[in-house]
């Protein structure tokens, strides 16, 4: 059984992702750095309850680690990758930018490289609401601008789209975008390139 690759798998959505997956029979390959910008006990708690189904597996990894993620995908061979992994919070941006540039644009590039050099068939990948930046229109639709995210975070979540925008175009990546409104937007929009 070829598993799916669940990056962030420890996180809130990611854990409920992989438990999913495994309830349904699937099998799981779940990546988590376990950094301390959300408890790491919680994160230790959730991959616990993960461990008793018997195709989890888990890799403690950086997403930003290019020989890292390189190893992994020439491990597995993924067929399937749902990417949830990045470093959140748009106060947090300006206080440590350098952890989203490491986590959500250099780490979605290892994760777009992995998916190009071993021909994943779909990577599924989570945007953000924060890419919408200064629009006020409600609610919000994909069609609407979002060349004016208003942090760094909504600025390298966009980057994102851009990334697997091109990856689709230059080597034919199925890739599909998935937004997860917030408050009084909640909707979920989802765009597939490729």
């Amino acid at each position: 059984m070829q598993p799916v690759l669940v990056t962030g798998a420890a996180g809130f959505i990611g854990f409920h992702v992989a438990q999913r997956l495994l309830t349904q029979g699937g099998a799981v390959v779940a990546l988590d750095n376990l950094n301390s910008y959300y408890d790491p006990e919680l994160k230790k708690a959730r991959l616990a309850e993960l461990a008793a189904y018997p195709n989890f597996h888990f890799q403690q990894r950086d997403v930003a680690d290019r020989a890292a993620i390189a190893e992994l995908f020439a491990a597995y061979r993924f067929e399937s990758v749902i990417h949830l992994a990045a470093q959140a919070g748009v106060r947090h941006s300006p206080v440590d930018p350098h952890a989203y540039a490491d986590a959500n644009i250099i780490g979605f590039l290892n994760i777009l490289e992995g998916c190009r050099h071993t021909e994943c068939k779909h990577l599924i990948y989570a945007s953000s609401s924060s890419v919408y930046g200064a629009n006020t229109r409600m609610p919000l639709r994909t069609s609407d601008n979002t060349d004016h995210p208003l942090s760094l975070y909504g600025a390298t979540k966009k980057a994102n789209e851009l990334m697997a925008h091109a990856y689709a175009s230059l080597f034919g990546l199925h890739a599909c975008i998935g937004v997860a409104r917030s408050e009084h937007k909640l909707r979920h929009d989802q765009t597939c390139l490729g």
